[in-house]
């Protein structure tokens, strides 16, 4: 039986962060993860919702995700998607889940009239990169993302003293 992908709900809150923290396992970064299934009901379902989730499921049960949100590009004056996580489970891998969430995903940027879409990958992980290679990805060797997180950026963004 093939997957099915839809939209998350706010029930699906619980299965989102398992995926959420599945995924922090495998990149090794499990300590980062914060997020809770209240935050995660707040800030995708809440009443300002910042991101978007497609779950992908076999037999009712949650086995990959893709978490996205918009950005904007001021050179082509037009909104872009950024992919924040495409995640499926080992298990499940190999199947066309992946393919199915980052079409779906793609689609929603072409519906929606985005420029682009965009995503960050780690450098060592071949098969991520092998993967959206073949979707006729191709990397940004130009660009390095820059991160400011906690007491950094609480500090970025105190007062200014201007001359």
């Amino acid at each position: 039986m093939p997957a099915e992908i839809r939209p998350a709900r706010p029930e699906d809150a619980e299965s989102i962060l398992s995926l959420i923290q599945e995924l922090a396992d495998y990149e090794k970064l499990s300590q980062e993860v914060v997020a809770t299934p209240e935050l995660i009901r707040e800030t995708l379902f809440g009443p300002r919702p910042v991101a978007e989730c497609l779950l992908a499921e076999l037999d009712g049960q949650a086995v990959g995700f893709a978490l996205f949100f918009y950005n904007y590009s001021t050179f082509l004056g037009r909104p872009g998607i950024y992919l924040e996580d495409l995640y499926v489970q080992p298990v499940h891998r190999k199947r066309g889940i992946g393919k199915a969430l980052f079409k779906r995903v793609a689609g929603v940027a072409v519906e929606r009239n985005c420029g682009r879409m965009e995503w960050s990958v780690l450098d060592w992980n071949e098969p991520s990169i092998d993967f959206y290679k073949s979707m006729g990805a191709v990397p940004m060797s130009e660009w390095t993302v820059y991160r400011l997180t906690g007491e950094t950026l609480k500090s970025a963004a105190g007062p200014v003293e201007l001359d």
